[in-house]
């Protein structure tokens, strides 16, 4: 009965077919009021780790594993201790600057907006970047990964060359671990927080990432071809790494582009420091002229 559910539910994901598993939470009845403030950020000092490459990789025409690369930041990453919550995000909403929550999300200053699209997480990032005279963003998944820590869920597979199938079979099982009816907006910490101090990393909200969906293919020499970059779909990290659809507010209704859809989807944004942009562009070039 478990695997029949689990079909079912990967199907309807493919198709866009797929019904919300469970009700949201009633929209609360409280106003709210208020002004933009500088949300509670952690800054995580510089440091190297090791980074699975997102999206999908073949190797002479065959599924090939995702490369693990040593990476390095060489400068502090100021992130947020949680993600955006409903309250603020709705202050946003009145001020015009972002498009209403749906019905059923709850407006609280203790739990996080969810059900909101890539663009509605940029919109928001815009807004508060404005309000504050700071520069706020969607984190890379590379920068997602490094503020998440042990929290990061590496999904490197082992390819089998007799049958390609058992790959995609290990990871849907390791997507569908968790529970798929935790579909509510918990108050801020229910998860726990990670080693750096930043809250509910891998729970039940997916977040928004800048990065585009990229097809890397490469021949049986090792001679990389012409990537292909999807920016139509972003990746959303959490419990797993996910592929999602950029207009997709709800995952569990259809939009997601591989794997277990994501209970919610939310963000939390990193403020950009003088310089970080062209630290990390340094960087990043210096690792793709090794590859």
């Amino acid at each position: 009965m478990l695997i029949a559910f689990k079909l079912k539910l990967l199907l309807a994901c493919a198709a866009g077919l797929a019904g919300p598993i469970a009700v949201a939470p009633l929209v609360s009845d409280i106003a709210v009021r208020g002004t933009a403030t500088e949300p509670a950020m952690i800054r995580i000092a510089p440091a190297g780790f090791s980074y699975r490459e997102a999206g999908d990789f073949t190797r002479g025409g065959q599924q090939a594993e995702a490369p693990l690369r040593a990476m390095r930041f060489t400068r502090p990453l100021h992130v947020m201790r949680n993600q955006v919550s409903s309250a603020d995000y709705q202050l946003c909403v009145q001020d015009g600057g972002c498009r209403a929550l749906d019905r059923g999300v709850a407006i609280a200053i203790d739990r996080p907006a969810v059900q909101v699209n890539w663009h509605d997480a940029e919109a928001y990032a815009t807004w508060l970047s404005r309000k504050t005279g700071q520069h706020y963003r969607l984190p890379s998944d590379a920068e997602w990964a490094f503020a998440a820590g042990s929290r990061f869920k590496d999904d490197g597979a082992p390819v089998d060359a007799d049958n390609p199938s058992t790959r995609w079979i290990s990871r849907y099982e390791r997507e569908s671990e968790r529970d798929p009816f935790d579909t509510a907006a918990h108050p801020f910490g229910k998860f726990g927080a990670n080693e750096h101090g930043i809250e509910d990393l891998a729970g039940n909200v997916w977040e928004w990432t800048s990065t585009c969906f990229v097809r890397s293919r490469t021949d049986v020499t090792g001679n990389a071809g012409r990537p292909t970059v999807n920016c139509g779909v972003r990746v959303a990290e959490g419990a797993h790494r996910a592929y999602v659809t950029d207009f997709i507010r709800d995952a569990r209704a259809g939009g997601c582009a591989q794997g277990v859809p994501p209970a919610n989807l939310g963000f939390r944004l990193v403020r950009e420091e003088p310089s970080w942009v062209a630290s990390v562009s340094a960087r990043w070039g210096k690792v793709w002229a090794r590859s």
